[in-house]
């Protein structure tokens, strides 16, 4: 067993639903303070965070990841233990094998193998890690980049080891990500007999046509490297259980993931704007989940391509698709901030899984990328 999936098979052992850590990071910490990391717990509320870096001085490359995962489901209905990791038919099996305990595996050897072969590289190098992000991502990350701003440091380059791939390992850098705002929309009507309609306001059929409206919208066009912003209507609720009664209100969770040709407020002035004009009784709550961010070309993504290119052939191509990550929160410091993982086909899923053979690919593009960023070149 490698290295890398032998550490994998560690943390993935270890039952870190999110917000729990469950010894994920004191695993990690160990072995980077033995290749002089230097290491600063940043824990908030329920949430563990560390800081670790290497080096004094120069350009500063940090890796950024999560221990956490999102709960299992039922567990009767996985092939194998969620969280006692099994190998077959070279796949491991286990929650987070790709989302991401295998990418922090692949982050903790690749630089292992660095240090050995450069213990005196250029620049400093640094990993960020949180138990926060597959929850309500409010005490992880984000309050390690507003300590890392009071501190006076700023991240120069950032790889954060989401599963970006689709069908190998290294197909798909993700160099950006859309925004997210939600809307919690509450229409009022009036309740009543649905045999005396004359006497209620049904609020599900006043919102009708706003709706239409909502999801029809022309957000924007996209741009060369965002698809347009796209509207949803994820929940919507209504009524008493009963047939013969008409409902009083109406409730509806929505979101807009957008891009860079708008912002939450223009899109929240829409909105109201479009209910307005439908003479609608309501109160709306709009919260932004994160803003847009775009590292479209620069070292990063030059030493991420070429270090793909190098290790399995391959020519990577860019993307902003999915949904939304951390690099949120790291991107508005001014870092280049690239997504590079797993194959990402079994994510959340029952019998997640990863391809063994693309752990040790990752570790090596890993490895490449802090030689291209940090040394002169590969011995």
């Amino acid at each position: 067993m490698s290295p890398t999936l032998k550490l994998a098979c560690d943390l993935i052992c270890r039952r870190s639903i999110t917000p729990a850590d469950a010894g994920c990071m004191p695993l990690m910490i160990a072995r980077l303070e033995k290749i002089g990391f230097k290491i600063t717990r940043l824990n908030h509320g329920d949430t563990s965070n560390f800081w670790a870096m290497r080096g004094n001085s120069g350009p500063l490359f940090a890796f950024a990841g999560h221990t956490d995962v999102v709960p299992p489901g039922p567990e009767q209905d996985w092939q194998y233990a969620p969280f006692e990791p099994q190998i077959k038919d070279g796949f491991l099996f286990g929650r987070g094998a790709a989302d991401m305990k295998g990418s922090l595996a692949a982050m903790v050897v690749a630089c292992e193998e660095f240090v050995t072969a450069h213990p005196n590289h250029k620049g400093r190098i640094a990993f960020l890690i949180t138990s926060d992000e597959e929850g309500p991502a409010t005490q992880g990350t984000i309050k390690v980049v507003e300590w890392l701003q009071h501190q006076g440091e700023k991240i120069d380059w950032c790889l954060v080891g989401e599963p970006s791939s689709t069908a190998v390992v290294g197909d798909v850098i993700k160099n950006g990500r859309r925004g997210s705002l939600n809307l919690a929309l509450t229409i009022k009507g009036v309740q009543g007999h649905v045999a005396y309609p004359q006497l209620a306001e049904n609020p599900i059929h006043l919102l009708a046509p706003a709706l239409v409206e909502l999801s029809t919208e022309p957000w924007d066009q996209g741009n060369a490297f965002f698809p347009a912003t796209s509207f949803q209507v994820s929940n919507i609720n209504a009524g008493t259980g009963a047939t013969n009664v008409i409902p009083g209100i109406a409730t509806l969770l929505c979101n807009w993931r957008f891009s860079t040709e708008t912002n939450p407020q223009v899109l929240e002035q829409r909105a109201r704007a479009i209910l307005d004009t439908h003479k609608l009784n309501y109160s709306a709550e709009f919260k932004l989940s994160g803003q847009p961010f775009l590292t479209a070309d620069g070292p990063l993504v030059k030493a991420a391509k070429d270090a793909i290119k190098k290790v399995s052939g391959h020519s990577a191509e860019l993307s902003t698709a999915g949904g939304t990550s951390d690099g949120r929160f790291i991107a508005p410091s001014g870092a280049q901030v690239i997504e590079l993982g797993p194959v990402n086909a079994t994510i959340h899923k029952i019998n997640e899984c990863v391809n063994v053979q693309d752990l040790e690919l990752l570790k090596t593009m890993y490895r490449q990328i802090l030689h291209r960023l940090l040394c002169t070149a590969e011995k």
